[in-house]
């Protein structure tokens, strides 16, 4: 009510007031409108009530019609789905074999795909071996020749190779490395502490360049290499550089046939001496069954001379791979070599452990 007052008062002081035409029309059309306003905001809080009770039930309506909707869907998803057959366990065998069977066709395709990919020509490299290690130790064990002895045994082989083929020309470069190391401490309470030795250290780098003449027939010329890395470097060194043909029948076999290579023979003893004579190559790849490799690799020197010893060698290496996942699996490495100058009595190692190739 003082507000009331208060504004009339207002008005009629704004009334008595001298005000020029302009502003007393723009007043008077601001206290009617002003007016109008309040006369609806009086009618608008008398029927307050009225629309706030008619809201709240229409309200409380649509919430008990949603609570019987969802009561009725819920209960009938539960009948459908009490109501619907069970599958068997056949139905679920049935499944899984459609499902296998989906799956062998995406295998073959992605290993089609991959044969087609590495049939283009160009560069391929890749590299693959195999680590095996032993680790034991004994303490007090008295029923052992050594009771208190410890040993290690490390040995790998690491094989690379980069393969270019295109056109008529093809150019195969292979390096591979046998390394092995052992130790023995048959008292490990003693001062004395054992160190690892060195057992096994072989290095071969190998270079094939040739031209295609007809299908599966080349001119080639090789280029192979064979010494220790680790210690005595190129002491013995075989080095080969010869000239001839490479006959490719299948495309996971190379056979070559030099008749015409000079063998040179590095080192500190006299008998070491060079030579003319004939180089043979075969190598063979091949993947025997689903994640199971199979390489094999034999070289070979026939000396033209005469010689004691003979320079004539060979030596034949194999490694059988089986995959695991992505190219890490279990290994199995042998080899077998007969070189007089450098021991007369027949060579050969073995390695079983882990393998990678990638």
């Amino acid at each position: 009510m003082e507000i009331e007052e208060s504004e009339r008062q207002a008005d009629h002081n704004n009334d008595t007031l001298y005000k020029p035409p302009g502003v007393r029309v723009v007043l008077s059309t601001y206290l009617l409108t002003r007016n109008h306003l309040k006369d609806q905001f009086a009618y608008f809080c008398d029927d307050l009530p009225h629309v706030v009770v008619e809201r709240n039930l229409v309200h409380k309506s649509l919430k008990f019609r949603s609570l019987n909707m969802k009561f009725f869907f819920g209960l009938t998803l539960l009948i459908c789905t009490l109501s619907l057959p069970g599958q068997t366990v056949e139905e679920y065998k049935e499944l899984k074999k459609q499902k296998e069977s989906e799956l062998k066709v995406i295998k073959d395709s992605v290993a089609l795909l991959k044969t087609k990919i590495e049939s283009f020509p160009g560069w391929k490299f890749g590299t693959f071996g195999t680590l095996g290690f032993n680790l034991s130790s004994f303490n007090n064990w008295q029923k052992g020749a050594n009771p208190d002895a410890i040993s290690s045994a490390i040995r790998t082989s690491v094989n690379a190779f980069a393969n270019y083929d295109k056109e008529k020309l093809f150019w195969r470069t292979s390096t591979a490395a046998n390394l092995g190391w052992q130790k023995l401490d048959t008292d490990k309470h003693d001062d004395e502490t054992a160190e690892f030795e060195q057992v096994a250290d072989v290095l071969r780098i190998s270079s094939l360049f040739g031209y295609t003449l007809w299908d599966h027939l080349a001119m080639s010329t090789l280029l192979e290499y064979n010494t220790s890395v680790l210690s005595n470097f190129n002491n013995p060194g075989i080095l080969d550089l010869g000239l001839g043909a490479t006959w490719k029948p299948a495309k996971n076999l190379i056979v070559v046939m030099h008749p015409l290579n000079y063998h040179w023979v590095f080192g500190d003893d006299p008998e070491f001496t060079d030579a003319l004579g004939a180089k043979i190559v075969a190598d063979y790849t091949r993947k025997v069954f689903t994640g199971i490799s199979w390489k094999s690799n034999l070289t070979t020197f026939l000396s033209y001379k005469s010689n004691d010893p003979s320079l004539s060698e060979w030596t034949w290496s194999n490694t059988l791979s089986f995959n695991i996942w992505k190219g890490v699996g279990v290994g199995f490495e042998f080899g077998l070599r007969k070189a007089e100058v450098e021991d007369p009595e027949l060579q050969n190692f073995w390695v079983f452990g882990l393998s990678y190739s990638f």
